[in-house]
């Protein structure tokens, strides 16, 4: 059974049809008992850093959650999700993370050019599709090509203190973490369930997912 995290933050009815399409068996809940239960891990998020960690503190959700990873069983967060599983955000001040993988999240900065028009500013958020870099064989990887474009949706990005974290990168003005893995975890910050073809394929990789 694939557990989506209901904590008030997230794009959950569009990930769930996409993880039943992929061909999981899926569902969505707030409840500890079923994060604690379930088979494969799913933690989506939509909003600020802060209010999705406080959320997910409210909930009583982190020992159940933290259980699941340290058990070895599979994990993926999506876009704020991935972001949580940092050190630390810096939206709207300094907040903890889950600091599942060491490092930041940080805004794009405001005064960057942008790359294909010098003579203007850098559009943010970074939003719609972009070219994902991997930097290596992962199971989730499986299938599909280097260099496929993912869709994104998010004005912060993660900056991992291991470069051996890092699954891909894109570039946005700045070269930024676009996935993380470790172990069971992976984590995308582009919206696999809205990157047609090649999303469908990085869910599907999930569901038969065995660390």
């Amino acid at each position: 059974m694939i557990t989506i995290i209901d904590y008030g933050s997230g794009n959950l009815r569009s990930v769930a049809k996409a993880l039943e399409v992929a061909g999981g068996a899926v569902r969505v809940s707030g409840l500890p008992e079923d994060v604690k239960n379930a088979g494969h891990l799913v933690l989506p998020g939509v909003g600020a850093f802060a209010d999705c960690r406080h959320n997910l503190d409210r909930s009583g959700l982190i020992p159940p959650l933290l259980d699941h990873i340290q058990a070895g069983k599979p994990f993926l967060g999506i876009c704020v999700g991935m972001q949580l599983l940092f050190g630390e955000g810096h939206e709207f001040g300094v907040h903890p993370g889950l600091d599942l993988v060491s490092g930041k999240v940080v805004r794009f900065a405001n005064d960057m050019p942008d790359p294909h028009d010098p003579n203007q500013k850098l559009k943010i958020p970074h939003m719609g599709w972009n070219r994902v870099r991997q930097t290596g064989v992962h199971p989730l990887w499986g299938g599909i090509p280097d260099e496929t474009h993912f869709y994104f949706v998010h004005s912060y990005h993660g900056v991992a203190d291991h470069p051996a974290h890092v699954a891909a990168w894109c570039d946005h003005g700045v070269r930024f973490t676009a996935a993380i893995a470790r172990d069971n975890l992976f984590g995308t910050q582009f919206h696999p369930e809205k990157s047609q073809e090649a999303g469908l394929r990085l869910l599907k990789n999930f569901v038969a997912w065995r660390p």
